[in-house]
């Protein structure tokens, strides 16, 4: 079943990929400055390469430091996994959210890979790898809420990453794939450092709501008791690997350990350590 929709989505998201790679405009809400602009030149992605990981070091499970101080994740150890296949040398690279796009286009990191969402805004501003998981986007909420439905959300604070796709889906409007026409009967929509905060606000009752991904959110509830998503959700879109737009060389190499990770099983190894998102994966 996995498969199937992946292979739907994938027919959706095809020529969009085309516009995304060796492209420098930006449309769908990218700007000037989402779109890699560094110099390029040529590189040898043989053995002894050092792939510069950018990701978001607070975004479980996809990408976060441990209880032991260790950085870690499903992407963490893909990206790993990637770079054993072609004996690349792994360099981690946690960046700030929010300053995603500078540390790309500057060349401190190769890629962006941490539960990264291929979504329309974003289409122009990478050249993208294939869509490795489902993202659903849901409203959180605490399990004693008055608010059951969407419609609830009118006039409360909702809260959500930011830089984040569910932040885009809340800006975005409905005819675009997005969300807007909801959001603008929110009270406000809060911007948040982290969803590890965004939850402890939804606790504190800072905030009333929190706009999340379902497999983050899953992570969240499985650390926290007094959670749960409305039944209603926000849409549906995929995770991918963003690289600049230029480096489809480097793209094409990694999709191809994909590929071979997935066929292996290795993918499917990893996966198994982080039940959350397991049922999401598409590749396996």
């Amino acid at each position: 079943m996995k498969k199937l929709i992946l292979s739907v989505m994938a027919i959706t998201f095809a020529a969009l990929v085309l516009v995304g790679c060796g492209s420098g405009s930006s449309s769908d809400g990218a700007t000037a400055e989402d779109t890699a602009t560094t110099e390029k030149t040529t590189v040898d992605y043989g053995e002894g390469f050092v792939f510069k990981h950018g990701f978001d070091k607070d975004f479980p499970p996809y990408s976060y430091i441990d209880d032991n101080g260790e950085t870690t994740g499903f992407d963490v150890e893909l990206a790993q996994a990637v770079c054993e296949l072609n004996g690349w040398e792994y360099q981690p690279v946690p960046v700030n959210w929010d300053s995603k796009d500078l540390e790309l286009n500057s060349g401190s990191c190769d890629c962006i890979w941490s539960g990264f969402t291929k979504s329309p805004a974003r289409e122009a501003a990478y050249c993208w790898s294939e869509p490795y998981s489902i993202n659903t986007q849901m409203i959180m909420v605490l399990e004693d809420s008055e608010i059951k439905t969407l419609d609830d959300l009118a006039g409360k604070k909702v809260g959500v990453q930011i830089g984040t796709s569910a932040l885009d889906m809340l800006e975005t409007p409905k005819e675009e794939g997005g969300c807007k026409e909801l959001a603008d009967t929110f009270g406000s929509v809060e911007s948040m450092d982290t969803y590890t905060n965004a939850v402890a606000e939804l606790k504190a009752g800072a905030i009333d709501a929190i706009a999340i991904d379902v497999t983050t959110g899953n992570f969240q509830m499985s650390k926290q008791k007094g959670l749960k998503y409305l039944d209603e959700k926000l849409g549906d879109e995929v995770y991918a690997i963003g690289f600049r737009t230029d480096d489809t060389e480097l793209r094409d190499k990694v999709n191809e350990a994909l590929s071979t990770l997935a066929e292996n099983g290795k993918m499917d190894e990893i996966g198994k350590k982080y039940e959350d998102i397991y049922d999401s994966l598409s590749m396996i």
